[in-house]
């Protein structure tokens, strides 16, 4: 037990929590508005003033519930804790301090568990100190509390929610970095592969050929230099122990395998290929491969009422230029950025893999009607 108090005590705040936006901003706006409403429309209600001015107060703390949620939590529960207290029969009894519900739920979406923990005992040491103060049953005290329980449980519910899907996204990236190294560890051993075989027929023709021999070193000398480009690009990407592939990987040229007829379920796809495409490197052609099929594969799965899907690679002074579109139904509804087509993990893959190479990808919907997926990669495939 002390093992797991001691880990929700030194849990860490989720990362990057939301800018304050003007949605923020009009919340309180229109909250302010809504109290003095409420005191108007209200003659009986006690302390009216009082009650109007503690509540519409209270409101900007609801722009520090992502920053700062312990402080705009405990100020708010501690107010109106100690309004009853210190002015004895005052009460709160305003609907619209039905807002501070939110700052139970920021709590624990966006606070630390040290926060957490202190933001929970200033509300129960607030529950308490009210009951006893207004001398009411603990069977009234039952709805509230089952209201603010069902907050922080929605609150802790997002935060695990969010956790596990940034879990799932670092786990695409680490396979994506893993095929990666995998390409580029078989195209390195491809290169050494050459290497070795020139080495040795330079060896055999030494003594009878000496021009053949020099042929080879020349070879050998061109072969390292690729070799040594590929190995650069495999800084900080990760491999597991699995036996290798020599013989190269995907090519550009291999993409014309990609090409397919129409049929009525599914739509034609067409492969252009332009552009000045020589000295690539072999790590980016694979890379462009994998990434025009990839896509080509969401399109024939999400593109609704598609007709074609057309691949254009094109060799762009020092960059090589991936676009795969379609023309399905409903493009502006397909949510755009990482989770790509239908919510998967398909864009995140291969955003990864380009900007591992010092790329770029990215996808969106089209105006009108389909969807494109962009990719520009530098030609000698520069890790970053």
């Amino acid at each position: 037990m002390s093992g797991l108090v001691r880990s929700v005590w030194h849990e860490p705040r989720p990362p990057d929590p939301p800018r304050r936006v003007w949605r923020d901003w009009a919340l309180v706006v229109v909250l302010v508005p809504l109290a003095v409403l409420e005191g108007v429309l209200r003659p009986d209600l006690p302390w009216r003033v009082f009650s109007v001015v503690v509540t519409a107060g209270l409101t900007p703390a609801l722009l520090w519930r992502r920053t700062r949620p312990l402080e705009a939590l405990a100020a708010c529960f501690v107010v109106t804790t100690l309004v009853p207290v210190a002015l004895d029969g005052a009460t709160l009894d305003m609907y619209s301090l039905a807002y501070l519900l939110i700052l139970p739920y920021a709590l624990l979406r966006w606070g630390s568990g040290r926060e957490i923990v202190i933001g929970l005992a200033v509300m129960l040491a607030g529950a308490g100190l009210s009951v006893l103060v207004e001398h009411a049953a603990l069977a009234d005290a039952i709805g509230p509390f089952a209201v603010v329980l069902s907050t922080t449980t929605l609150g802790w519910a997002f935060r695990y929610r969010a956790r596990a899907r940034a879990r799932e996204l670092d786990q695409v990236k680490l396979l994506e970095r893993e095929q990666l190294a995998r390409e580029l560890h078989d195209t390195v051993a491809h290169h050494v592969s050459a290497m070795a075989i020139r080495a040795q027929a330079g060896l055999a023709t030494a003594a009878s050929r000496p021009d053949a021999a020099t042929d080879a070193l020349r070879v050998i000398e061109a072969e390292a230099a690729r070799a040594l480009d590929e190995m650069r690009a495999m800084v900080r990407v990760l491999r597991r122990d699995e036996p290798a592939d020599l013989t190269p990987g995907r090519q550009i040229a291999d993409l014309e395998g990609l090409a397919a007829p129409g049929g009525p379920d599914h739509p034609s796809v067409g492969v252009e290929i332009s552009g000045d495409l020589g000295g690539i490197s072999p790590s980016v052609e694979a890379a462009v491969y994998r990434i025009a099929q990839e896509a080509v594969t969401n399109a024939l799965r999400h593109a609704r009422h598609a007709t074609r899907v057309a691949v254009h690679v094109a060799g762009d002074g020092p960059s090589v230029c991936l676009r795969v579109s379609d023309d399905g139904d409903g493009g502006s509804a397909r949510p755009p950025g990482p989770a790509g087509h239908g919510g998967g993990y398909g864009i995140v893959g291969m955003a990864e893999r380009a900007d591992l190479l010092g790329g770029t990808c990215v996808a969106g919907p089209d105006p009108g009607r389909g969807w494109t997926v962009t990719a520009v990669l530098p030609r000698n495939g520069v890790a970053t």
